[in-house]
């Protein structure tokens, strides 16, 4: 760390220089800026500078370094192991960054590097297009498609990695640099996976695809058609054309109109049928569906990005998750999953899902370093509550349903999807062998790890 007289007079020039805010501990709105959604989550940057342009960017990177400060990249700021910030360091908060072009001659999207998802879906939806975007309209573009990228169209258009045509970043040692493709593939290849190791992305180009239509269908059922709920879902999604995504969620009953009064604050099952197309495919697939006991249904025809919003977790609450790949659902892990429903938090916001892959995701490109194409199923137990009391319970809930899942685990596991788990968790989610190559793609553009605030590679 730099003497304070020489810290001070580089914030000093930080704040002259840089285009957006700068906020020290002592500044107002400094307890506002350092905010995340996920409540657990209380640092102290000593600098978080509201970046407005690459420009700004370079400036701070490169004042971090003169003052050898670790650096936190905040997009989206969704990272549920709040990687988006750190204690003592800087954060570069990319959130005034926002602005998403879409070329629709070229079905492509230039996205800054503070974008959320509701800033592309709503920029591309009035072309007809979209591309694989996560189940929550808050989360931020870049950690989302750089940490591989799963969503409601991933079995359509495949993972949000499999779309990425192009990364602008500003480096560890505050270069600008382009990778795809043609230019820098090696790092272009690492970025397919590799998260935020590399260093800041100012921008992605991201390839769209003709959406002009978007249905689904969400029913309720009571916890005790579980079971059949969950077979009849897998035997859906066993011949289901690449069109149909979703999930099976366990959750508490919302206090809304949709969600009949009497089952409001109660454990439910539901079914979520996403279909990229019309109203009349849907139906089609969701026959076997509608045909259960059910306490409500919604069914028809939704734009795209308005059934983004519809699980969205509001910040506030308290947040730990986490995931296991699945190679199959047989009958027993059935058994299982609705088991460690009876046991989830209730009433709390917690999902307990249950999501298909196939399709898109396991036709895509091999050579990434996204190990969890070729798994089958996902179960995500999705851990969200108000109360720092149910900490505990909460958390011992997710340990549980991870532990319950091993039987039947490939071992991958998605990055985004997990928070801080260990240096083996992050090995997992990228592959043993291309962690090895990321490791020395990782010493060409940040050997001192100055960008250790995520899923972290370190240097090799």
């Amino acid at each position: 760390m730099a003497p304070l007289s020489k810290a001070g007079a580089a914030l000093a020039a930080l704040r002259e220089d840089l285009s957006g805010d700068v906020f020290a501990p002592e500044d107002v709105g400094y307890d506002e800026a350092r905010v995340v959604f996920n409540a657990m989550i209380d640092r102290r940057p000593a600098v978080i500078a509201q970046c407005v342009d690459e420009a700004d960017v370079v400036r701070s990177v490169r004042f971090a370094r003169d003052l050898d400060l670790h650096i936190a990249v905040r997009g989206g700021g969704h990272s549920v192991a709040g990687m988006a910030l750190n204690d003592g360091g800087l954060v570069i908060d990319l959130r005034h960054m926002r602005a998403v072009g879409v070329d629709p001659a070229a079905r492509a999207a230039r996205v800054a590097g503070g974008a959320t998802m509701s800033d592309l879906d709503h920029a591309t939806q009035m072309y007809g297009l979209a591309t694989t975007g996560g189940r929550v309209s808050t989360t931020g573009v870049g950690g989302f498609v750089l940490g591989g990228g799963t969503g409601w169209l991933d079995r359509w258009s495949g993972l949000a990695v499999d779309n990425l045509l192009a990364v602008e970043l500003v480096t560890a040692d505050a270069r600008r640099i382009r990778a795809s493709a043609e230019e820098n593939p090696e790092l272009f290849w690492a970025l397919h996976g590799g998260g935020g190791n590399f260093g800041v992305a100012t921008s992605l180009t991201l390839k769209l695809h003709e959406l002009p239509e978007f249905a689904l269908a969400f029913l309720l059922y009571l916890p005790e058609h579980g079971r059949e709920v969950v077979r009849t879902f897998r035997d859906l999604f066993a011949v289901a054309p690449n069109e149909a995504g979703g999930g099976v969620l366990h959750l508490t009953g919302p206090p809304d109109e949709f969600c009949p009064p009497h089952l409001h604050g109660t454990r439910l099952c539901a079914a979520l049928l996403t279909w990229a197309g019309g109203e009349a495919g849907l139906r089609k697939m969701a026959e076997p569906l509608l045909a259960l006991p059910h306490e409500a249904a919604l069914v028809g025809a939704m734009p795209y990005v308005d059934a983004q919003c519809m699980i969205d977790d509001p910040p506030g609450f308290r947040n730990y998750w986490s995931a296991e790949y699945l190679s199959g659902l047989p009958d027993d892990y059935v058994e299982v999953f609705c088991a460690d429903a009876e046991a989830m938090p209730v009433p709390t916001s917690t999902i307990h899902a249950l999501m298909p892959q196939g399709g898109a995701i396991a036709d895509g490109p091999s050579r990434y370093p996204v190990p969890y194409r070729d798994a089958a199923w996902v179960t995500h137990p999705f851990g969200m509550w108000e109360d720092p009391a149910d900490d505990e319970r909460g958390i011992q809930w997710v340990h549980d349903v991870r532990d319950h899942a091993q039987p039947w685990s490939t071992g991958a596991v998605y990055l985004n999807f997990i928070g801080a788990e260990g240096p083996e968790r992050v090995i997992a989610g990228v592959g043993a062998t291309n962690y090895r190559h990321l490791e020395e793609i990782k010493r060409s553009y940040d050997p001192d790890n100055v960008f250790r605030f995520n899923h972290n590679i370190r240097p090799r």
